[in-house]
């Protein structure tokens, strides 16, 4: 078994401005706390190639991707922004946009490429998981959906049949939406409910059109549910989806924003949940899609204290490797610390001085209960 990681620093170009709170720093945080550990080695490392127009196109229209062209170089009208999604909060122009997008679309793309052509049999590629952008508009931080395009690349080029698990604590619900009628790629999300976050779908009875009836899975988890519960319900849905849909590849969104300490999202996992969730999927992986997985970044809003941590626990899941106890690396410390204007942690496993006692955790854990019920009332 060979795992290859696919970084460039280019990739850190995909960044709306200096105050949006989507900076893909995190992914070169990550990629150094890895090194410094000597979990990553350079000839693990894999540089990603840029997306055709063509391979961007296999989902979102061809309006929009002139669009994105055009907004990236300041050739179009407030009217069109407003009509294509680029001029929100969430969601603005930036120069060279499709470039960049490209680049991003591009490192997915490379990692589904290594394992179809045998180099490697699981690819961490941490910059992409963009998950909300739709065929004709930007969403939730995302231009081109690079989760939606690399499962449709891998069933048009290779006749894969991909299932898709998204663990961030948003709905993918930009690639849900692209494969709501298909029966040849099952959306698997696991997330906060959308009664109080972005983007408010999600909801159980999404569950496909059609042909694709039945294959859009869907577990909203209650606002401060906490490992144990995300768990439970994680593990005993994701085996039932995969036996009975029979994968031959799984590509998996890894946001890490469910964590305590992230500022956008409700949900209370700690280092304890993601050292698991990225075991789970492997073994999932192993188990029915021949150990083929693409691991794909995702949501995570604080750079700080939480992403590069959690992400290397996705390499080193895929890596087989238990993950580590004790102190980070001095050098990463040192590197990074100053930078932090939050306490920055020292220790592989959250130290929770500062996590709070949830008060409705039974009452919790009982609703969590019973989304799990439906799903396995639909799925076995």
């Amino acid at each position: 078994m060979r795992a290859l990681y696919v970084y460039d620093d280019e990739l850190l170009k995909y960044r709306f401005n200096n105050t949006h709170p989507f900076n893909q720093m995190r992914l070169k945080m990550t990629t150094d706390l890895l090194k410094a550990a000597r979990f990553l080695t350079d000839d693990e490392i894999v540089a990603p190639r840029v997306a055709t127009e063509e391979e961007i196109l296999l989902v979102h229209t061809k309006d929009y991707v002139d669009a994105v062209k055009r907004a990236g170089h300041n050739q179009i009208t407030k009217k069109e922004l407003a009509n294509y999604g680029l001029n929100t909060e969430d969601t603005p122009q930036f120069e060279n946009m499709h470039e960049k997008c490209s680049m991003l679309v591009g490192a997915s793309l490379t990692g589904a490429d290594l394992i179809m052509q045998g180099k490697a049999d699981k690819v961490a590629s941490l910059g992409g998981g963009l998950h909300h952008g739709f065929t004709g508009k930007a969403s939730g931080f995302c231009v081109y959906n690079d989760a939606a395009i690399v499962c449709q690349y891998l069933k048009e080029k290779y006749n894969e049949r991909v299932l898709y698990i998204d663990t961030d604590a948003h709905h993918g619900d930009g690639v849900q939406f692209t494969f709501y009628d298909s029966n040849k790629i099952m959306t698997y999300s696991i997330h906060e409910t959308g009664r109080y976050l972005f983007p408010g779908t999600g909801l159980v009875t999404e569950r496909g059109t059609g042909q694709g009836f039945g294959f859009s899975v869907n577990l909203p988890v209650d606002a401060f549910t906490e490992d144990d519960s995300f768990l439970d319900v994680f593990k005993q849905s994701i085996e039932i989806a995969a036996r009975s849909f029979k994968p031959t590849i799984i590509v998996h969104v890894n946001g890490v924003d469910a964590h305590y300490r992230d500022p956008m999202t409700h949900l209370c996992l700690t280092s304890k949940a993601y050292e698991e969730i990225p075991k789970i999927v492997n073994e999932i992986a192993d188990q029915y899609a021949n150990g083929k997985l693409l691991a794909l970044g995702g949501g995570g809003y604080n750079i700080w204290q939480v992403v590069p941590r959690m992400w290397a626990y996705v390499w080193l899941g895929i890596k087989g490797i238990e993950p580590p106890t004790g102190t980070l690396p001095e050098s990463f410390i040192n590197e990074y610390k100053p930078l932090s204007q939050l306490p920055f942690p020292t220790e592989w496993q959250d130290n929770l001085d500062d996590y709070t006692n949830i008060p409705r955790r039974s009452e919790i854990t009982e609703r969590n209960q019973m989304v799990l019920d439906r799903i396995k009332m639909y799925l076995e």
